[in-house]
């Protein structure tokens, strides 16, 4: 079985683009974050960020790019792909990237009429 679930902070504005048929893919950069702790002889482990490239297809892109900002806390469900290209100098690359297949948005909706005080005008 392949299944990822994720919980985290979108890094940056989401890139979505269509492609043939105009069907949408969004591209968003995803963090997620593990507390640091202290072990019980004193040593601090740090916090620890890790980054995601999660690719939404069609439905989910259109709403990623209607209502989902740099910011944001999603919860993502897909699956793992793993990607090879060509770099601008020509090296071989490889990537891992998340399709995802559910999305859930956990930050409160903006209020896209609120005025200047936080309330609606």
């Amino acid at each position: 079985m392949n299944k990822v679930m994720l919980i985290g902070n979108v890094g940056q504005e989401p890139e979505v683009r269509y492609v043939d048929n105009d069907v949408a893919v969004a591209r968003i950069s995803l963090a997620t974050s593990e507390r640091g702790y202290t072990l019980q002889n004193g040593t601090q482990v740090p916090d620890r960020t890790d980054w995601h490239t999660v690719i939404l297809w069609r439905r989910l892109a259109k709403t990623v790019e209607e209502f989902v900002h740099k910011g944001d806390k999603l919860y993502i469900e897909g699956r793992l792909r793993y990607v090879s290209y060509s770099d601008k100098q020509g090296m071989r690359r490889q990537a891992t990237e998340i399709w995802a297949e559910n999305m859930e948005m956990l930050s409160p909706r903006r209020q896209a009429d609120e005025g200047p005080s936080g309330g609606v005008s």
